[in-house]
């Protein structure tokens, strides 16, 4: 049996329940997508990448399911037709929370270079290149949400990235 493919959404949740709303989620037979990340401080503790959002795959024609959990508010999307992630997007948030390099929160990028990383465990995984002065950070953004999560990378693996078109602005909603 082919698995049907299902496109990822985000899903906005009440706060501090998205443990508990990808847990249901997966529960339910979904498959959730929480990122974590380290927070630093004298009480160190996993918190959300993307605050109050929990990302899942499921049929958006069948998002009643989805909708009478607990804890959840709305699917993130264009009015009331709930509007996909990115394929691309998501592959690269993946690689960037499995990698196991250290993470946090970045406000989104509205200018920077594309680039591409050609070596390592990130191996092809695309953003958008921040330099400080003694480091690269390499930025992965979820349009849809306008966020981003912002990695520290070795700037002798980036290489400039092919240009694509990109998409546009998007409204919350149902």
């Amino acid at each position: 049996m082919t698995r049907e493919f299902k496109p990822w959404y985000a899903v906005y949740v009440k706060p501090r329940h998205e443990k508990q709303v990808a847990a249901m989620f997966r529960g339910k037979g979904y498959e959730p997508f929480l990122p974590m990340y380290k927070s630093g401080g004298a009480r160190a503790s996993e918190l959300p990448l993307f605050p109050c959002y929990v990302f899942c795959r499921f049929n958006p024609d069948d998002r009643l399911p989805i909708l009478i959990v607990p804890g959840v508010f709305f699917i993130v999307g264009v009015g009331k037709t709930p509007a996909p992630i990115a394929e691309d997007e998501m592959s690269a948030l993946r690689a960037v929370v499995a990698s196991g390099y250290p993470l946090r929160p970045y406000p989104s990028m509205k200018t920077g270079d594309k680039v591409q990383i050609s070596a390592g465990p990130l191996r092809g995984v695309e953003g958008h290149i921040e330099r400080t002065l003694h480091n690269a950070q390499l930025i992965v953004s979820i349009s849809l949400l306008q966020r981003s999560v912002a990695v520290s990378i070795d700037s002798e693996c980036v290489v400039p990235a092919k240009d694509r078109v990109s998409r546009g602005g998007y409204a919350f909603g149902y």
